[in-house]
């Protein structure tokens, strides 16, 4: 079966924190008769710091759609290239090696997507087939690796490499002033990620089934309005209360491998926040501690998007994984309102407690 390999993960060298996200709200919505109730919001997630492309200030300002698009092509550019070199390390892999390229991101656009980019610069074979999903969110990160895993399937031998992509910062909008608009801009942070799946061999993520599940008519619960002034987050009050449709589809999922979805060695979940993750962890009769990995990427960098299921699963490798074959979870959660999830076993060659083949337990924090 296919294996995930250790991701690499990198964030941007500008910080922001929880206390300075505080004061910038209150003097820049000094008028908002809901600023208070945004305040509170914004201290619950939980978030300590966050990771920018770009100094605050410039972060603050609003140079137009085309600049910010501008922004996004460079940094990604600029920031790609490591990230997937360290990841294509970690799975013991060149670039000719890898017959598909995902690339996920939902704060920025580019045609040809990013992928013609990397196959002309980076050593990869022209006849890689070339995979970008714009427009999953959060979601995409675990709709990537259930991509990946369907790929090396479909063809025996060939290896996919997942890339995310996540500027949020690039998606404030001055103007918004709205609870959920907020919120959001105390709770999103910048990463870049990319991790491997390996058709054979490889240590990490056994993938053993994937699946997707859409809740009905919640399509608008979280959304982008597109407009001339670029990407404007929406976000309903009724999200947190997904989890408890979601859950019994995990519980299901795992069932079908004759699995207990409150006894499983790992759990990597997207961390959208903290009632999210309370939320499941209490549908799925699980400790809370079975999400520490989720709690931490937010806690460090926020709602990264995409890489937050890579982050998280970093951790884990980190951590020194679990013991062989322990069953897990990947379940990533965004527009729709969609799950993307995946199970599978863990085969990490553990070593001292590390992971054998990690070369560091550090994760990457990266300037252009």
């Amino acid at each position: 079966m296919p294996i995930l390999c250790r991701p690499s993960v990198a964030v941007p060298e500008y910080i922001v924190t929880q206390e300075e996200t505080l004061d910038f709200a209150r003097r820049l919505h000094a008028d908002n008769p809901r600023l208070p109730l945004a305040l509170k919001l914004i201290t619950n997630t939980g978030v300590r710091k966050r990771h920018l492309i770009r100094p605050i200030e410039e972060t603050l300002k609003h140079p137009g759609f085309e600049i910010r698009n501008q922004i996004y092509e460079e940094q990604a550019k600029a920031r790609i290239p490591a990230v997937v070199r360290k990841a294509l390390d970690n799975a013991g892999l060149r670039s000719a090696d890898i017959g598909v390229i995902i690339y996920v991101s939902c704060t920025g656009f580019m045609m040809p997507a990013l992928t013609a980019w990397l196959i002309n610069t980076m050593g990869f074979r022209h006849d890689t087939t070339q995979i970008p999903i714009a427009q999953l969110g959060c979601a995409a990160g675990g709709a990537a690796i259930s991509r990946a895993h369907d790929y090396c399937l479909a063809h025996p031998g060939e290896n996919a490499l997942i890339v995310s992509c996540e500027f949020c910062s690039l998606c404030y909008q001055p103007t918004d002033h709205d609870i959920g608009s907020l919120l959001s801009d105390g709770l999103f942070g910048d990463a870049v990620a990319a991790a491997v799946v390996r058709g054979i061999g490889g240590n990490g993520v056994r993938l053993e089934r994937n699946a997707s599940y859409l809740i009905p008519n919640t399509e608008d619960w979280i959304s982008y309005a597109v407009r001339a002034t670029g990407f404007h987050f929406q976000l309903d009050k009724r999200v947190p209360t997904t989890m408890e449709p979601l859950a019994p589809v995990l519980r299901e999922l795992v069932a079908a491998e004759g699995w207990d979805v409150g006894k499983l060695a790992f759990y990597v979940i997207h961390a959208g926040g903290p009632r999210i993750l309370d939320d499941l962890c209490r549908f799925l009769a699980v400790d809370r501690s079975a999400f520490r990995h989720s709690r931490a990427t937010l806690t460090e960098y926020g709602n990264i998007a995409s890489a937050v299921v890579l982050d998280a699963l970093d951790r884990l490798f980190v951590e020194g994984g679990v013991e062989e074959g322990g069953r897990g979870i990947i379940a990533g959660f965004g527009p729709g309102i969609t799950a993307e999830m995946a199970i599978g076993t863990w085969a990490g060659g553990r070593r001292n407690g590390r992971v054998a083949h990690a070369a560091t337990d550090e994760h990457v924090q990266v300037g252009v």
